[in-house]
């Protein structure tokens, strides 16, 4: 259908690597700035709370737009009793995440996920099962999902992640440096990390559920931008709370802010807690009202989500035939 791709361009696999801006080189640690930054709380929620009812899409263009997220999910699965069989099947959705029928009725070619997210012992196995695309492979590393490790073991992680062939490192941050507003040491480790990934792009968790405040994690944001985070992410999924609203407006006004002063554009990754499709449609309409259209690309913008694609999967087949389908006609794998 023409109108889809007239209501939004969709990426496809082969863009996916082509960057549209420089990677983020960090900068000297600058404690006035870090400290000069504060959070209206009150203000943030109440902004948050409009969000929902903001922007709404219909019919193709809803269509449009979730195909789009689509393309910026990075399909992960994190769990201990993760199985090469499993991450193989989870390669296959991220090369198909949309029934072929579906698509051929959309008339989109080409969709895939912005990424395949695992620990560090399957990237080989997804690197593999990915040749002859490119859809890029991350690794979560550095002691996830609590970072407590020494820091020496994180680094080592980070570089055998690298070696194996992971083209993206999910790092964690410590959590203490930011609680006891150690900023010099967040941003040490910062760029100790980033350094270690070489040309693998680095996205610093923040753990947003653990930092207490939205001051905390608008000034964590900060530091890790200052230290060369390629993105900043706002957890591990494995915390109580995990992506919110108010969290995500805070993060997304420090890039705002860091691309204002420096001209560095720094890509967001909400995880954790998003596993609609409506979700999905809240904050694609954030990003672009706050901070554009760049960051409706996955070279700036991803979701941590798995169960986000069966969703919008379910709505797409809805938006085609008027029907919803059973969860368990769009398995993962």
């Amino acid at each position: 259908m023409q109108t889809h791709s007239d209501a939004l361009a969709t990426t496809t696999a082969h863009q996916l690597p082509q960057l549209s801006h420089a990677r983020n080189p960090g900068m000297a640690l600058d404690l006035d700035w870090v400290a000069a930054v504060q959070a209206n709380t009150s203000a943030i929620e109440r902004r948050a709370a409009t969000l929902p009812g903001r922007r709404s899409v219909k019919k193709d263009y809803q269509a449009a737009w979730l195909c789009k997220a689509v393309s910026l999910i990075d399909l992960t699965t994190l769990s201990g009793d993760d199985t090469p069989g499993r991450v193989q099947r989870l390669c296959a959705k991220a090369r198909q995440p949309v029934r072929a029928d579906l698509l051929d009725a959309l008339g989109m070619q080409g969709l895939t996920t912005g990424a395949v997210c695992v620990y560090h012992e399957m990237v080989e196995t997804a690197v593999t099962a990915l040749e002859g695309t490119n859809i890029p492979v991350a690794a979560v590393s550095t002691g996830f999902p609590a970072g407590l490790s020494p820091l020496k073991t994180r680094l080592m992680e980070i570089g055998e992640s690298v070696r194996a062939g992971a083209r993206e490192i999910d790092i964690v941050i410590s959590r203490r440096h930011v609680l006891t507003q150690n900023w010099q040491a967040l941003y040490d480790e910062m760029q100790a990390m980033r350094a270690e990934c070489g040309e693998a792009h680095v996205k610093a968790i923040l753990a947003t559920g653990e930092l207490g405040t939205l001051r905390n994690v608008a000034r964590a944001s900060l530091v890790c931008m200052m230290g060369g985070a390629d993105f900043i992410k706002t957890s591990t999924g494995k915390e109580p709370v995990n992506a919110t609203l108010p969290v995500s407006l805070v993060m997304i006004r420090a890039i705002r802010d860091y691309q204002d002063r420096t001209g560095i554009k720094v890509g967001y990754k909400p995880a954790g807690g998003i596993s609609k499709a409506k979700d999905a449609l809240v904050y694609l309409s954030l990003m672009k009202d706050e901070l554009g259209h760049p960051w409706l690309q996955p070279d700036l913008f991803r979701f941590g989500a798995s169960s986000l694609l069966g969703d919008i999967e379910r709505q797409l087949e809805h938006h085609l035939t008027g029907h919803y389908s059973a969860a368990n006609r769009h398995p993962m794998g």
